[in-house]
Parts: structure tokens; C-alpha cells; sequence
């Protein structure tokens, strides 16, 4: 499979709500498909099957295995630190696809939120100086890393459960280097 490939392939992958689940689910816990069926309340036969294809996509690895009642099963892990090509590689339609999945994440989670609790929203279509956007994005970077690191197996004491969906990128339509801005 070429690199191209490679990233289509992930980028398929993610393009699922079930599995943008698993992924999160598996970022902070070791877990078997029973176990990951039994945490997103889906059957173990639909939760072998979107791991397998998140396995193979390269996005999820075998942790580990362990003895259930004379079996093998398989431990999974996502490697959220790998280097990842989605959403910025394959073609606008399948990065599209994984644009909507994600944004369909938020009305989903947001249902579930803790009520009296610090939220944070907003929407932006700004103009903005280049160091500007280029520190937002260091900052949803080090936002992204700080909570993926820090992720623990479900209802951990001491954790709280959390949601953090971002969609950044600079618009087309106005000029690369500042030229023509007003002041």
C-alpha cells in the first residue's frame, strides 16, 4: 500500500462517529472488543469489526493479549502521538466526510454534558495577522496533546469525563502576505 493510500485508508477510517469513539476510548485504556463493546454499549461482533478496520488502517495497535475462558483476546491501544495523515491528506470528499462525522460529534456530546459545568464555544471567520492564527494553532496543538496525554480508562477516580472537538483552518479569499490590508 502506498503512503497516499496509507492516508486514504486512515482517513476512511475515522470517518465513522462509532469509531472516532473507539478511538478516544482507546487513547487513555488497553481494551479488548468485549470490553470496548461493553463501554459503548454495542455488540462484541460491531465492535470486533471497527477495530479490526481501525487496526488495519494503521490507527489502532495490539497492546497485548489475554486468556478468556480458553481464548485469545486482543488488547488494543491508539497511539494518538503517531503520526496520523487525516484530516489533511486524500481527497476533499473523503476529507469532508470525516468534517462531517466530526462535527456531528459535538450535538452528540453536548447532550451529554455535565450541566452547571465551564463549557467553552465559539465560531470564527476572522481576519487575523499570520502570528496570530499561527499561535492559535500552537495553542489548540498543545490543547489537543495536553488532554490526549493526560486520558485515563473510563471512570478512573479522580477524572472527570471530557469533549474537545476542533475544526481550524485558514479560508481562501483574502491576501497571503498582508498586501492590500488596511489599517
Amino acid at each position: 500500500m502506498s503512503l497516499e493510500e496509507g492516508r486514504i485508508s486512515e482517513l476512511r477510517a475515522t470517518a465513522h462517529p462509532l469509531r472516532l469513539q473507539m478511538l478516544s476510548l482507546l487513547t487513555g485504556a488497553e481494551l479488548s472488543a468485549a470490553e470496548v463493546a461493553r463501554e459503548l454499549d454495542v455488540t462484541q461482533a460491531n465492535a470486533s469489526y471497527h477495530l479490526r478496520l481501525l487496526e488495519s488502517a494503521g490507527l489502532l495497535e495490539i497492546a497485548g493479549e489475554e486468556t478468556v475462558r480458553g481464548g485469545r483476546a486482543k488488547k488494543y491501544r491508539h497511539r494518538w502521538d503517531a503520526p496520523v495523515a487525516h484530516p489533511h491528506a486524500g481527497h476533499d470528499d473523503e476529507r469532508l466526510a470525516y468534517v462531517r462525522v466530526l462535527a456531528d460529534m459535538i450535538p452528540r456530546r453536548f447532550v451529554e454534558r455535565e450541566s452547571g459545568t465551564r463549557s467553552r464555544f465559539t465560531d470564527a471567520d476572522l481576519w487575523v495577522e499570520p502570528e496570530v492564527w499561527d499561535r492559535v494553532t500552537a495553542l489548540v496543538d498543545e490543547a489537543s496533546s495536553l488532554l490526549h496525554a493526560s486520558a485515563r480508562p473510563p471512570r478512573t477516580e479522580g477524572t472527570v469525563r471530557t469533549a474537545l472537538s476542533v475544526a481550524a483552518f485558514r479560508l481562501k479569499g483574502g491576501p497571503t502576505s498582508g498586501h492590500g490590508a488596511t489599517r
